[in-house]
């Protein structure tokens, strides 16, 4: 998923960039460049969204948690859980009848479907609904570790980078 992401940002990079060159240099210019540049921007951030929250990369306070009991930080993790599930079916909801509305409308220059534009979100909120309901059944099973009941990381400095595979230069 992430060279999707990245491939995004270069196509994003190359188009605007080009369009400002040939617009400035030529007085000319790519018709497609915006809108495309606006599709691939919100099929990153939700991909990225994806990407965030199955590394646990997201922020989080854990000054009451860390306190409590293991049965209290599965109460809570539970809660919290649940809480992002209801949130996610409200997005994906809303999200859903917005990609109804907008099927038959078609962007002004490249005419695609305008519902192109809800496409990430929908996916992000199944995988984002998937990921809940397998932490819940993982917390409630009793399979989670107290660190990942806490869910928060104090520093990048914390890992241990030869557990990082080769090549790779992010935090697991």
């Amino acid at each position: 998923m992430q060279f999707v992401i990245a491939a995004c940002l270069a196509a994003m990079l190359v188009l605007v960039f080009g369009n400002v060159v040939l617009r400035y240099a030529f007085n000319t210019g790519i018709p497609v460049s915006d809108e495309l540049s606006r599709l691939l921007f919100v099929w990153m951030v939700f991909l990225g969204a994806a990407v965030t929250l199955f590394e646990q990369a997201h922020l989080g306070v854990d000054t009451l948690v860390r306190r409590l009991s293991r049965k209290g930080r599965i109460v809570c993790f539970a809660l919290s859980n649940l809480l992002m599930l209801y949130t996610t079916w409200l997005v994906f909801s809303g999200t859903w009848q917005q990609f109804g509305i907008n099927l038959g409308m078609t962007t002004p220059v490249m005419g695609i479907s305008q519902a192109w534009f809800f496409v990430p979100v929908l996916i992000f909120t199944a995988l984002a609904a998937a990921w809940f309901c397998l932490s819940l059944l993982r917390s409630l099973s009793g399979r989670m570790s107290d660190d990942e009941l806490i869910g928060v990381r104090e520093s990048e400095e914390d890992f241990d980078i030869t557990q990082m595979p080769p090549g790779d230069a992010r935090p697991r």
